[in-house]
Order: structure tokens, then C-alpha cells, then sequence
């Protein structure tokens, strides 16, 4: 099996599957703006830089094969990485491609239907039915035919803790700056907040693992600092906190979802994805959603407090069936 990616991806990846091979594949190189509500803008002025770069990727895919002998290709939301000649799967929960944008969203969704029908297959990890995660970002009225519910993903198992270690557990993710921005928001408040917390940085592949260096003298000395923990140590950390801040990103949704665990969800600003998903989830009695514009942990706090956190029970097993059948075809 070979790996492609880069940067925190392959560290990532490279912590998790150590005996694999792996191999350099540029990313898209999108950037993001400090402030959201400029971020479509910034986004669709990247659109000709970002069909060049899946075209490269096109070229590239092909050589790849040939050198390597691959006999399949699973693509996570690379545009590029089908192939005429071998069956080749691309995975993405967002069918309905979220712009804030009518007309916008309707151009980017034949955009995004164009490319899925030169997959062989399109792996949609979420449940066929009105019983799902991601509602009509993985439901649109209309899909390509090629499209196939593979149940939600995790790597995560549930699993009995002796007791809770943690009151607080925050999980910082995604693209910068607004990872820093949330961060800088964050740090003074759970200093205030005299509680044990686990704070976790999202910066797989840093040199230092853990400290206080954030911390003046006269923090919290129950804030634990950490910036980047391993799957197994995540998966503990998440069920022995009592509750967990993070970012609604679709991967620690459906986490959260697996554990059952109660959480804030609080969307990256301009990410019109991870902020319908927030607020869909919030009215499904999911999951608490607040912004980060304007962030007050007590506030927070005091909204959890009558939440229901209603998560139904769904069949997280369901995506083996797929893969199986899939890799009996081969």
C-alpha cells in the first residue's frame, strides 16, 4: 500500500501506519482569510490556481500507477486522482457544496458532479435516509449515480474509563491563521477557568510535545498543554473528558458521534461548511454550537448546561461491507 501527502497530513498519517510507504504529494496550497466573511472571496479568487493544480495531479496519479503498479486509487477530496485504467474512489461527505451562495453553490456543485463521475465509485461517509450526520450536505435533492453511503468513519473505539480525568478537553484544528486566532481567544479563558483541562493544539509533526510556555505565573495549574496526541491517546483523552470545545469539522464529528461524547462545537469563521454542520447538528439536539466571534467559555458553559446531547445510535461498522465488496472486485 502507498500513501500520498505532505506536511501534517503525512505526519499524521506517518505516526499511525509507520510500516507503509509513503510519497510526496503537493497539497492545494488554499489559503484562508483572518477574517471570514472575506473568505469566499478569497476562495473563488483561487479557483484558476486550484484547476491547474488538480490537473497536475491528473498527470502526476498516472505516472504514479505505472511506477508503483497500483492496482486501486482512494481519493480523499483530491479532484485529480482517478485513472482511466484501474478502479478509483473518491471519498467526500459534501455532495452539496456549501458557498453561502446560491447560484454559486449550484456552479460549484456541477463543478464537483463533473469530476466525481470520473471516479469509478463516490464513498460517501455518512447513512443513506433521513437518519444521518451531515443532513443535505450529504443529501442533495439530486446525485451522481455512481454515489455510495458508506456509513460514518472513525477510527475511534468506545470503551469503558475508570473515571474522568478531565473537565475540559479542547481539541484546536484546522487551517491557519484561524487555528491561532482561536487559540490566542482561548488561552486566557481557560486559564480564568480553574478546572482540569486538556488542551490540545492540532500540530501534528511540532517539535516539542507538551508544556506550559503559554502560561503566565498565575494560570491555571490544572491546564495541561499538549500539541498533537496519537490516535490511541485521543481516543482516551475524548472519553475521560466530561466535555469537549472543538471545531466542527466533519472527521470530529463523526468521533464524537462513535463516543457519544457531549461537545461545543464552535465553526471555523467563513467555513459555510463546518457551519451548517454546527448549527444542523445543534438543532438535531446533537451536539451545543456557538461563534467564535465574540467566544465566552462561561457562556458556553451555561448553554450545555440543559442541552440534551441526544446522539442516536447508528451502525458505525457499516463502511466494512463496502470496502469488502470493493476489494473483492479488485
Amino acid at each position: 500500500m502507498v500513501i500520498a501527502a505532505e506536511k501534517a497530513a503525512k505526519s499524521l498519517l506517518q505516526l499511525e501506519f509507520q510500516q507503509l510507504t509513503f510519497i510526496p504529494l503537493k497539497g492545494y496550497r488554499i489559503s484562508y482569510s483572518k477574517k471570514g466573511n472575506r473568505l469566499p472571496l478569497k476562495m473563488i479568487s483561487q479557483i484558476p490556481r486550484l484547476l491547474l493544480a488538480v490537473y497536475q495531479e491528473h498527470q502526476w496519479i498516472k505516472k504514479v500507477v505505472k511506477r508503483y503498479s497500483i492496482d486501486a486509487i482512494i481519493s480523499d477530496n483530491r479532484f485529480g486522482l482517478y485513472h482511466a485504467g484501474i478502479p478509483s474512489v473518491y471519498i467526500t461527505h459534501q455532495l452539496l457544496i456549501k458557498t453561502g451562495h446560491h447560484s454559486l453553490e449550484k456552479i460549484a456543485q456541477k463543478i464537483h458532479f463533473w469530476f466525481i463521475r470520473k471516479y469509478t465509485n463516490c464513498w460517501v461517509p455518512d447513512f443513506e435516509g433521513k437518519d444521518n450526520i451531515a443532513g443535505e450536505l450529504s443529501h442533495p435533492s439530486r446525485y451522481p449515480s455512481n454515489v455510495r453511503y458508506l456509513g460514518a468513519l472513525s477510527r475511534f473505539e468506545k470503551k469503558e474509563q475508570p473515571r474522568k480525568k478531565y473537565d475540559l478537553l479542547v481539541l484546536l484544528s484546522g487551517p491557519e491563521p484561524q487555528r491561532s486566532v482561536f487559540e490566542a481567544i482561548l488561552l486566557p479563558q481557560l486559564q480564568a477557568y480553574h478546572q482540569s483541562i486538556l488542551l490540545v493544539r492540532g500540530l501534528p509533526g511540532t517539535d516539542e510535545k507538551e508544556g506550559n510556555v503559554w502560561l503566565p505565573g498565575s494560570g491555571n495549574p490544572q491546564l495541561i498543554v499538549t500539541n498533537h496526541l496519537s490516535a490511541g491517546e485521543l481516543n482516551d483523552a475524548i472519553q475521560q473528558a466530561e466535555l469537549v470545545v472543538t471545531r466542527s469539522g466533519y472527521t470530529t464529528v463523526m468521533d464524537l458521534v462513535k463516543l457519544k461524547k457531549k461537545a461545543v462545537l464552535v465553526p471555523t469563521p467563513g467555513q459555510t461548511e463546518q457551519e451548517y454542520l454546527a448549527w444542523h447538528l445543534m438543532k438535531q439536539d446533537f451536539f451545543y454550537t456557538t461563534l467564535q466571534e465574540g467566544f465566552s467559555l462561561p457562556d458556553a458553559l451555561a448553554g450545555t448546561a440543559d442541552f440534551p446531547f441526544v446522539v442516536p445510535s447508528f451502525d458505525m461498522e457499516q463502511y466494512k461491507k463496502v470496502v469488502y465488496e470493493f476489494v473483492r472486485s479488485l
